[in-house]
């Protein structure tokens, strides 16, 4: 392939724009979905509770002055009136705290199930969760960010959206409190006497502001921590489980050594991630402790001078400093948060990250000016190529020019040696790979059914491994178990219902002969197999082949295989012949006379 018809490979370029505001268009688009829920009513709800809430806590204010005041004046009947108030408003604060807090939690679980489905359906249309991998694009672990990262991100957001519409609200109600009751100071400073009015306000603000400013100073480095160690712990838990799948292979090799050596340095990029994370979590805990403190007695002293003076009573000095400890508390929500805002950013990062790469897939696939293999249906007729050229992602040419013709009911072999793209070139019939250039004219999908070397049996029952991907009850048991029966596996028509992980309890030759058995339940019009008898022996072989010729005979059959006896079931072959600049289709060759195999029970 040339340099100008090179395809792009999508993640080549970093997104532009902020990942944040980015991940908030979602929250808009999750309010104007058309299955949205009750996402508005919810989020109505979370602002009345937030506003009852502040104006709990003025009234609280209010309160702390009377109280104390009566203690002061050693009235024991408004002592006990004010004991009394305080019990009515304390069971009304928490009973809005209780409900604010399961309106936010709703909210989070409603975002969260609306942005999960989404990802879930831009991952898995046409093939693109197959096409990120293989053109790797840098969108590592889609599972981890789908299913922990949106958890993460969904739920600091509400957490934060409530937070900073409360200190707002909080800021907005008593900065005025405040700033009635500091009243004036007055200074003389080098003979020269002037007032500051609301000067609890400006202490309040110049408190807050520096703490703000040296949280932002020591701990900007926990925004990249976050994600390093994200990262790392993501890759360390897919090589948990890839070991855990593939267990009988390194137990049957001896490779435990080397896959603890492996795990163990993957690991020690876990630790080495935390460490980072733990030096700078450090750094900025000695900063928030110690403002956190100080802040405990700051304005009793700032507001001191004014108690002494005679100008304020105590239940004054009280409501002054419960005053400033919410305009305080509004003000240093940035400082409270940051840690864990940086952990939501991380978070938030990957999930952009991981949708942008998805959409440059789609923009590569649907751009007229990009090289693309373009994917037409056409009618049940034939399957065409047409100049066909298929590409490896980085822009390596393996299939060039090639341009063949199977009609149907047509079976055709195709064979060449490894290496020269068979199993891409089904990929690219398939739609999973858009990587090169010309044109494919299928069948309708609808009438395709294609069958791997190893079939896809979901989690489950046998049941609707058997019939997927269409659901279990489209097919009656009755036929459920008479394919099985078809297919030598009679032993497990009984275990339709059961709920087993049957990749791990099926051989490979088993699970082959439960992909003949889907193939007699869905009965296409175009069968695709890449090497699916491989794990067969050959009278196994030669008996699920009869047996598709005989339930199937209208049926066009492609495939893929080397094995003994194949040509035997196909009428041509057509042979992909390695050449400098990519292999190419030989002349077809007619195969001879199909030999007739008796029909006979698969061997079990």
């Amino acid at each position: 392939m040339t340099e100008a018809t090179t395809p792009q490979t999508p993640g080549q370029t970093p997104a532009a724009g902020s990942p944040v505001l980015a991940f908030m268009g979602t929250f808009r688009l999750w309010l104007t979905a058309p299955n949205r829920g009750r996402a508005r009513w919810l989020l109505a709800g979370l602002v009345l509770l937030t506003l009852a809430q502040v104006a709990i806590q003025i009234r609280f204010n209010i309160w702390n002055r009377d109280f104390f005041n009566a203690l002061e004046n050693r009235d024991g009947g408004a002592f006990r009136a004010q004991i009394l108030f305080f019990l009515g408003l304390a069971a009304l604060s928490m009973s809005v705290a209780v409900y604010q807090l399961y309106m936010k939690q709703l909210i989070q679980l409603r975002w969260r199930e609306w942005l999960t489905g989404h990802l879930l359906q831009v991952w898995l249309r046409e093939g693109r969760h197959y096409q990120l991998e293989m053109a790797q694009t840098g969108a590592d672990n889609p599972d981890q960010r789908i299913a922990e990262d949106v958890r993460v991100a969904t739920d600091l957001a509400v957490d934060f959206a409530t937070g900073l519409m409360n200190s707002l609200l909080m800021l907005t109600a008593f900065i005025g409190i405040l700033w009635t009751l500091s009243g004036a100071l007055h200074l003389s400073i080098a003979g020269r006497e002037f007032d500051i009015p609301g000067y609890m306000v400006w202490a309040a603000l110049t408190y807050a502001l520096l703490g703000t400013f040296l949280t932002w100073i020591v701990g900007r480095p926990l925004v990249p921590l976050n994600v390093a160690r994200t990262t790392a712990e993501a890759d360390f838990r897919f090589g948990l489980n890839r070991a855990r799948e593939s267990g009988e292979g390194i137990a049957l090799i001896r490779g435990e050594a080397d896959e603890q050596r492996g795990l163990t340095r993957l690991f020690g990029s876990v630790a080495g991630a935390v460490r980072g994370l733990m030096r700078s979590q450090r750094n900025l805990m000695w900063l928030t402790s110690a403002y956190g403190t100080l802040a405990m007695i700051f304005p009793t002293i700032v507001a001191s001078p004014a108690y002494f003076s005679g100008a304020i009573t105590l239940g004054g000095l009280m409501q002054i400093g419960a005053a400033f400890g919410q305009v305080q508390g509004a003000l240093n929500w940035f400082v409270d948060n940051f840690g864990r805002i940086a952990e939501w950013r991380s978070a938030v990062s990957r999930i952009v990250v991981f949708r942008d790469l998805i959409e440059e897939l789609d923009a590569l696939v649907e751009d007229p000016n990009q090289p693309t293999i373009t994917i037409t249906e056409g009618d049940e007729d034939a399957l065409i190529f047409r100049n066909l050229e298929v590409a490896f992602a980085n822009g390596t040419t393996v299939i060039a020019d090639a341009s063949a013709e199977i009609r149907a009911g047509e079976r055709v072999l195709i064979q060449g040696e490894s290496g020269t793209g068979k199993s891409t070139l089904f990929r690219a019939i398939g739609g999973l790979w858009p990587w090169g250039a010309g044109e494919i004219v299928i069948p309708p999908r609808t009438s395709m059914m294609f069958m791997p070397q190893r079939p896809y049996l979901p989690l489950g029952t046998l049941g609707a491994a058997l019939c997927y991907p269409a659901p279990q009850d489209g097919f009656p048991q009755e036929a459920q178990g008479d394919a099985l029966a078809r297919v030598g596996l009679e032993r497990l028509s009984g275990r339709l219902a059961e709920d087993e992980r049957w990749d791990r309890v099926l051989s490979l030759g088993e699970q082959q002969r439960l992909a003949f058995a889907r193939l007699l339940l869905h009965r296409p019009r175009w069968i695709f197999m890449d090497e699916a008898t491989a794990a067969l022996d050959e009278a196994n072989q030669d008996a699920m082949m009869q047996l598709v010729l005989d339930e199937l005979p209208e049926a066009a059959l492609i495939s893929i295989g080397h094995r003994p006896g194949l040509s035997a079931f196909h009428e041509r072959t057509l042979t992909l012949v390695r050449a400098e600049g990519g292999a190419r289709f030989s002349r077809p060759r007619r195969e001879g006379t199909r030999r007739q195999w008796t029909r006979r029970r698969p061997r079990r």
